[in-house]
């Protein structure tokens, strides 16, 4: 296979003989040379030898400003001919797509040339991290993501790995698709180039569309874009106007870029950007033969160039490189994908380089949920079921032999893709982001705040009435875009607007554009949801439903729950017996009597899925005046509930077990911190006034020595879980106090899990376990059960030779293996709890996320394992008001108990429920993390500079991550946007990285110190607010002289 070296010399030969080149676009060279045959001028001959001349010096790590302000000097007496003359404030954006009304080829050229600084500026990736962090993420959001706060934990992070950035570049010139990917490319810009015969008119409308690699000062190219087709009834009404105001272009007469290029240059159709989609039945056809692979889309947020698929064997992610490889699919999205040719597959130095390093999470999580998920569900137009009846043996079996061999120089090839079908667009394709003005274009550039989405067409009637003549005035205005449209042949999405938000970097705008993002539905219940709601407020139990239940009132039974909680899922009893034996209860709001299956509460409530926890507000799965009132197990109040009774003897052994609809009467509403001050005093006696108002039934002592009681049985119920191989990986958690006023942070805090947390905990894992066990004995084809896989078993073993090389005594074999390796103390000193954060963190990485499921779809019980928690079966049963896989498994124990009636659903509308409520959960838990980013950011601004030790928990080429050690945050120090460091030097032994600091001395009399930095290093860190809204970094401090 000839070299691009080669291929280019060979190209220039047969241009050179007059010879039909095949090669498209023209290489570099060609389109140089086609351009000097017209430039006879002396002008543009200097203008050459000048700019080659700069171009050879050595770039600086401000060379792309420089260097275009130079040739921006330069081309001042050029500018007339140009059409768009940008804002100041304006980046290159600005001139796209629309360029020139008068052909000025010199200016053509020039500009072309800028756009080229730009892009070769940008390849460096992490080598001009300086540049990567200001200009190229500029306002965007930052998309890493940290531990979920479920109960199981088990979440996965992505392996941290060098990022050889002109490797990556080498290879992708291998592909076939290199020469259509026009955003990572070169000849995409020399094609537009190209002389043309066409006329003025056409060739204009042609640069606007074959303008592809033009980037903004924030690095991205402006087509770093994703497929949004054509979600049209997600669309929001535009922005209404005042009949009186000065009428503006029409949408109708921008319907679609292409049509405009059309009807400009007269031309029937332009070359096409992305390939067209296969057919749905073809797709269907080649998914069984094995020709094409499923998955979910995942699209890293830091490279968003990147582009990665789970494969099928579970092995190394599939990749796709870049833009064009991605066909216009946005990140979430079920795609099918065409693995490309072995001799285009991405060639990577060590394995942990094709795990797609930054990459968050979540989105890997999803993907591998959907992954299985998409292997269980009949999907629109392909069936997946088909196509993969058995999960264990996928059907593409063959494509993957031998994908990871390792070559003779010690590389690895990991597979590449190309998306040729949209299987389902699970992104929302709503996105938050900024207006750019467009001039004399009936449309303005819309772009978004994520990286990962494109730029938007969207038509002025969308925009506010004097934007186009005050363009400045909504410089710093948030804007929700909905994308409606992605033409093949175009490079930019096209939209309406749907909301103004407000000013970027207020709570509320950045609040709501996340929830619009993600797609949460937090608008207000409709009438006809509300009209399912009882009519008699206040209401009162039916003494009909009284004789239909096990009446508690007269029990002492109590919450436990933060002391902000307003929906009230549980509540707890423990009583001695005479034999010395407990009867323990555990009593959960029965909302399925609210919720009847079937009518429009209960579809609301199957759609969201989920309540949504934010710093600030809950957005809730049901009306409030279910969460808050008529479910919630407000003290003091008869309410319906469905109980967990067990006899347990005081080691924990469970004696006996009842089910049934009861009704109860809680006697106080304690907070976790109630609960504790009880644990931590057994001898006290509470006053009144230290605890919330008790019913007087049940006094003080009584509540006092039941919570005792709990927490010694809990106690021995943990023990004997942990015991028995189940595994806990906590990571820090970032909590706020908030002016009640204002709601805005005033201060901030580690949550501290404590033995009221782990009381709790433990009973509801043992309620959600009993209900298991008793729904898939009922209904073994229809039980919603969550499992838990096992950890990526090459992860594992990359993690075991990493900590074996760092000296770290950890066995990965088991859940109960590493969970006792963690408990082992590492070290004696005072940093020994952060460096089991840290293993903690490196530890998560493998893990796969916990799914919801319906035991029909899966015929290998072995399957249904949960893996953190070490049982064969597992549901949630404890908290209904905020989950609605919860108010399945209370149908399905009502009807098994003969006290409901029999579950409306089928194996295959149970599974469907189970896979939304895994989307919404995994969408909820990333919202949650961005309120808390935000609401941190604002803290930064606010209260900072904040001084922190922290430790090192990865390693790349020229940067490294830390967890700062009093706030528990993440974040990444780029070693060239450090100030006061010489040098850096980085090392890689085996699995580990060190990198090497040299400081620059501040007497210059003294040798420059030099800090050596690896896994569980300890630094000093200041947090800084950035000049982007609700953006902060971490600066590394400068070491102790004596530091080494």
């Amino acid at each position: 296979m000839d070299s691009p070296r080669q291929s280019k010399r060979s190209n220039q030969k047969r241009e050179g003989k007059g010879s039909q080149s095949e090669f498209k676009p023209p290489r570099r060279k060609d389109a140089y040379a086609r351009l000097v045959s017209q430039h006879r001028s002396c002008t543009f001959t200097k203008f050459l030898e000048q700019y080659s001349k700069e171009s050879s010096l050595p770039r600086e790590d401000n060379g792309q400003s420089v260097r275009l302000q130079a040739q921006g000097d330069r081309l001042n007496t050029n500018q007339q001919k140009v059409d768009l003359v940008p804002n100041p404030s304006a980046d290159s954006s600005d001139f796209s797509p629309c360029p020139w009304k008068e052909k000025g080829d010199e200016s053509s050229l020039s500009l072309y040339m800028m756009k080229l600084s730009v892009h070769n500026t940008q390849q460096d990736g992490e080598r001009k991290p300086g540049v990567s962090e200001k200009q190229r993420k500029a306002q965007r959001r930052d998309t890493a993501t940290s531990q979920d706060g479920d109960i199981e934990s088990g979440e996965e992070f992505s392996a941290l790995g060098p990022n050889d950035t002109k490797k990556h570049q080498r290879q992708r010139k291998k592909t076939k698709d290199s020469n259509k990917d026009l955003s990572s490319k070169d000849s995409g810009l020399l094609a537009e180039c190209k002389p043309s015969s066409n006329p003025p008119e056409e060739e204009d409308t042609k640069k606007t569309k074959k303008d592809p690699s033009k980037q903004t000062d924030d690095g991205k190219p402006k087509d770093a874009i994703s497929k949004c087709g054509g979600d049209s009834h997600k669309s929001r009404p535009a922005f209404p106007h005042d009949k009186n105001k000065q009428q503006k272009p029409t949408a109708s007469s921008v319907k679609s870029t292409a049509e405009k290029n059309k009807k400009s240059g007269g031309r029937g159709s332009r070359k096409q950007v992305f390939e067209p989609y296969m057919a749905a039945e073809d797709v269907s056809h080649g998914l069984k033969r094995g020709e094409l692979i499923q998955g979910q889309l995942r699209i890293n947020p830091k490279k968003y160039h990147e582009a990665f698929i789970p494969s099928p064997d579970d092995t190394r992610d599939i990749f796709l490189d870049g833009i064009i490889a991605r066909n216009r699919a946005l990140n979430g999205d079920v795609v099918a994908v065409q693995v490309l040719p072995r001799e285009q597959w991405k060639v990577v130095r060590s394995d942990t380089d094709c795990e797609g390093a930054s990459e968050p999470e979540t989105q890997k999580a999803r993907s591998v949920m959907q992954t299985t998920q998409n292997k269980m569900e009949q999907k629109p137009c392909v069936s997946v079921e088909e196509v993969h009846s058995d999960p264990d043996e996928p059907a593409c079996k063959d494509l993957l032999k031998n994908t990871l061999t390792p070559q003779s120089n010690g590389e690895i090839l990991q597979m590449t893709a190309k998306v040729v079908y949209i299987v389902e667009k699970k992104h929302s394709r709503a996105v938050t982001g900024s207006l750019k003005f467009l001039p004399d274009k009936p449309f303005a550039m819309f772009s978004p705040v994520d990286h990962r989405v494109p730029r938007i067409n969207v038509p002025l009637t969308d925009c506010p009435e004097d934007f186009s003549s005050r363009p400045g005035d909504y410089a710093n205005t948030l804007f929700i875009c909905r994308i409606t449209n992605w033409p093949s042949d175009s490079n930019f999405a096209e939209g309406r607007l749907a909301k103004t938000l407000g000013q970027a970097g207020e709570i509320e705008p950045e609040t709501e554009g996340i929830l619009v993002e993600y797609d949460v539905d937090f608008s207000e219940f409709s009438d006809e949801v509300l009209n399912c709601l009882p009519k008699n407020v206040p209401w009162t139990i039916p003494p009909e439903e009284m004789t239909k239940r096990r009446d508690l009132r007269k029990e002492c039974i109590f919450t436990i729950d933060p002391a902000t909680a307003r929906d009230l899922d549980d509540a707890l009893s423990c009583k001695r017996l005479p034999d010395g034996n407990f009867e323990v209860g555990v009593h959960i709001a029965d909302v399925t009597y609210f919720v009847e299956e079937g009518n429009a509460l209960d579809a609301c409530a199957s759609q969201r899925s989920t309540s949504v926890y934010l710093v600030q507000k809950v957005i809730p799965m049901l009306p409030r005046l279910l969460c808050e009132e008529l479910c919630s197990l407000n003290p003091l109040i008869d309410r319906l509930t469905f109980s967990v009774i067990w006899k347990i003897s005081p080691e924990g052994k469970i004696l006996s077990e009842w089910f049934g609809r009861s009704v109860i009467r809680s006697c106080v509403k304690l907070s976790y911190d109630h609960a504790q001050s009880m644990i931590e005093a057994p001898e006290k006696m509470f006053a009144a006034e230290e605890l919330p108002p008790v019913d007087p039934e049940h006094p003080i002592d009584e509540i006092h020595q039941a919570v005792l009681n709990l927490h010694s049985i809990a106690k021995n119920l943990r023990a004997q879980r942990f015991s028995g191989g189940a595994l806990r990986l906590d990571q820090l958690k970032l909590s706020f106090t908030l002016d009640k006023e204002t709601m805005m942070p005033q201060g901030c805090y580690i949550y501290q899990y404590r033995d009221s947390n782990k009381l709790v905990e433990e009973f509801m894992l043992l309620a959600n376990i009993a209900t298991a066990n008793h729904i898939y004995k009922r209904f073994p084809e229809l039980a919603l059960l969550r499992r838990h896989p096992p950890p990526k078993a090459k992860m594992v073993d990359e993690l075991q030779e990493l900590c074996d090389q760092l000296g770290i005594d950890i066995d990965l074999s088991s859940a109960g293996a590493l969970h006792k390796s963690l408990l082992a103390t590492l070290g004696v000193d005072e940093y020994s709890t952060a460096r089991k954060e840290v293993l903690t963190h490196m530890c998560s990485r493998p893990m796969q996320m916990a799914l919801y499921f319906c035991t029909g779809v899966l015929h290998d019980e072995k399957l249904f394992k949960h893996y953190a928690l070490n049982v064969p079966l597992y549901t949630h049963f404890t908290s209904p008001i905020r989950r609605y896989a919860d108010i399945i498994v209370h149908r399905l124990l009502a009807s098994s108990l003969k006290c409901g009636p029999k579950l409306g659903l089928s194996t295959e509308e149970v599974q469907k429920r189970a896979t939304r409520c895994n989307e919404k959960k995994t969408a909820s838990k990333r919202v949650q993390e961005l309120s808390s980013e935000l609401f941190f950011g604002v803290f930064v601004k606010d209260c900072g500079p904040l001084d922190s030790e922290a430790m090192v928990m990865g390693v790349l080429d020229q940067s490294f991550d830390v967890l700062v050690l009093r706030y528990g945050v993440q974040k990444r120090i780029y070693c060239k946007s450090v100030a006061g460091l010489a040098s850096f030097q980085h090392r890689k032994l085996g699995k580990t990285s060190q990198l090497t600091l040299l400081w620059t001395p501040e007497d210059l009399q003294e040798p420059p110190v030099e800090q050596v930095i690896s896994i569980f290093t300890l630094v000093e860190v200041q947090l800084k607010a950035d000049s982007a809204p609700m953006k902060y970094s971490a600066v590394l401090k400068r070491p102790n002289a004596n530091a080494s």
